[in-house]
Formats: structure tokens, C-alpha cells, sequence
């Protein structure tokens, strides 16, 4: 029985990466065509509300969610969590096909390395205890140190978007994929709670009464409208290749963090478990520096570099014309 319910909570986990890692695409492509009719959602413009096919990635989205929240009731966190990371993979295959975002070949480790340090994380994540019911759940939600979490989310999400967003959204995705990331920590603590409260009603144990399980669903709802609007913009300002698997890094490491903090898991691990934790760390910021330092030679190469022929005679060939090419603004070879 145990076999085939990690059976389905795989098949469950691997759907629902593709559709998400495929939801990016149709998103982003849906964000660009609405950008050309309207204004662009990097600036504030709600147009792409208008576009089908970006509602299409949002049904895409929503799916693949909600088979990832399905499967954590067949399969443990452990066999679940790191099969995210094939949302990745896929959405990086089909920007570099669909949207012509050439993933270049630092990019591709940078994204092993990424996807090889969150395995490790979780992997090698302490075992949570499952809460009985939305009310054990409430005391764990408000014991002082992840209160003092969940102050210090909020506040630093707060500084992120009135303080940072105006002045460096456009130019740095950490601003709004750290808003997704942080919402996000809080949403898995929220829909946790959430799913146990139906896991526990269906079985006959009614948790729809408690006050506590409407409250875990409001803030479910605050955080996922939040994490949605910021990844939109940060969808329309930067390639899907690299904001992707930053997101995941992000919001994976964030999120164990949260449930470290709320569910007591780091008591008790052995040395070799929290070494490799820290090796896992050391990996995923390792695959992040070499995503942005492949960003950004990028754009550089797209911004600093012009290249042109010029010819004297319009009949000459390719080959006798002089190729130019300037590399910023003081170089230039002939």
C-alpha cells in the first residue's frame, strides 16, 4: 500500500513540474504579447489580465499546484520537493526553443548547480512532525520564534516593495523574486495547515469550524496574490532562463528555513546531516553567482556590442565586405 502511494505522489510530483515549468513560458509569452498592446507589467500595466494565453499559463500553473499539493498527501516531503526542480528543466528547454532565450552553456551549470544543491538541502532535511490538527498547528504558527519569523518576512517584504521596487525592480530580479520567495515561505506553512484541515475533514474529524483554519486560508490568499503579481513582473523584466531557477533556489531554501523554524526540525541532527545542509547551501549560491554572472555578459554582449557590414560595392560577397565590430564605446576593430 505504502508503494503505490509513493507511486502516485510521484507520478503526482512529476506532472506537476511539468506544468509549472511550462507554465513560465506561456506566461511570459502571454506577458509579451499583451506588452505590445499595453503597458508592460514591469511597470505596473495590468493588460496582460486581457491576454488568453497568459491565462492559459495561469490555468497551467494552478494545475500543476495543485498536483503538488495532492501529491504531498501520497508521498513524503523528501521524494516530493526535489522533483521540483524539473520545473526547470523544462522551463528552461522551452524558453530556449519557444522564446528564443539562449541558455548559454555556464547557464546550464549554473542551473545543474543549483538543482544539485537543493537535492542536497532536502534531502538531507531533518524529518517534520506531522500536526493531528489546524489547532497544534495554530500553537506551532504562534510560538515566539516563528512569530518573530514570520514579523521579520513581512517587514522585510514590506521595505522590498516601497523602499527597493522604485528604485531597482527593473534592474535586479532578486527584488521581486525574494517578495515571491518570502510570501511563498509563508503560503507552504499556510497551505500545509490547510491541507491537513481537509485531509482531517474528509476522514470524518471536522476542522472547517475552527477559526484558526479560515485564518490559515486568508493569509494562503494574501501570500499567493502577492507572489503572483511580483512574478509576473519579474517574468516580463527578465529572461525566464535565469529567473526560473533563481526562484526555485530562493524559494526552496526559504521555505525549509520556515519549517525548520515552525516545526523544531533542526533538533536533533546529526553532524554529517547539517555538513551536508551547509555543502548544499555552499552549492546553490555557487550555481546562483555563475546565473547572474551568465546574465549579465548577456547583456552586456547585447548592449555593448554592435557589429555591421559595410561595403563599397553592393554586388561584392560577404567575404569582401570589412566586418566592424565595436566593443563599448572605446574599441573599435577593423
Amino acid at each position: 500500500m505504502g508503494v503505490s502511494e509513493n507511486y502516485k505522489g510521484l507520478i503526482l510530483a512529476v506532472c506537476s513540474s511539468g506544468f509549472i515549468g511550462a507554465s513560465f513560458i506561456l506566461k511570459k509569452k502571454g506577458l509579451k504579447r499583451a506588452a505590445s498592446r499595453g503597458t508592460r507589467a514591469g511597470v505596473g500595466g495590468y493588460t496582460y489580465l486581457l491576454e488568453p494565453l497568459w491565462w492559459v499559463g495561469m490555468v497551467t500553473m494552478i494545475t500543476g499546484e495543485a498536483a503538488n499539493f495532492v501529491a504531498y498527501i501520497y508521498a513524503p516531503a523528501v521524494l516530493v520537493t526535489p522533483l521540483g526542480a524539473l520545473s526547470i528543466i523544462v522551463s528552461s528547454v522551452l524558453a530556449h526553443f519557444l522564446l528564443k532565450e539562449r541558455l548559454q552553456k555556464m547557464g546550464v551549470l549554473g542551473c545543474l548547480s543549483c538543482i544539485v544543491g537543493s537535492i542536497v538541502i532536502v534531502i538531507h532535511a531533518p524529518q517534520e512532525h506531522t500536526p493531528n490538527s489546524v489547532q497544534e498547528i495554530w500553537e506551532l504558527a504562534t510560538q515566539p520564534e516563528f512569530m518573530i519569523y514570520a514579523a521579520a518576512t513581512v517587514s522585510v517584504v514590506l521595505a522590498l516593495i516601497l523602499n527597493f521596487e522604485p528604485r531597482y525592480g527593473q534592474k535586479n530580479m532578486l527584488v521581486y523574486l525574494g517578495i515571491c520567495s518570502l510570501m511563498g515561505s509563508l503560503t507552504v506553512m499556510s497551505i500545509k495547515a490547510i491541507g491537513i484541515a481537509i485531509k482531517l475533514t474528509l476522514d470524518g474529524i471536522n476542522q472547517i469550524a475552527y477559526p484558526q483554519t479560515w485564518f490559515f486560508v486568508i493569509v494562503a490568499s494574501i501570500c499567493v496574490v502577492t507572489q503572483l503579481n511580483y512574478l509576473n513582473k519579474a517574468l516580463d523584466t527578465f529572461d525566464a532562463t535565469i529567473v526560473t531557477p533563481v526562484y526555485y533556489v530562493m524559494f526552496t531554501t526559504l521555505t525549509i528555513v520556515a519549517s525548520a523554524i515552525m516545526f523544531k526540525d533542526w533538533s536533533g541532527q546529526d553532524v554529517s546531516s547539517v555538513a551536508s545542509e551547509i555543502c548544499g547551501f555552499i552549492t546553490v549560491l555557487t550555481g546562483t553567482i555563475i546565473l547572474h554572472g551568465t546574465k549579465e555578459q548577456e547583456e552586456f554582449t547585447r548592449k555593448g556590442t554592435m557589429s555591421w557590414f559595410m561595403s563599397e560595392d553592393s554586388t561584392k560577397c560577404v567575404e569582401d565586405e570589412h566586418l566592424i565590430v565595436i566593443n563599448g564605446p572605446d574599441r573599435l576593430e577593423n
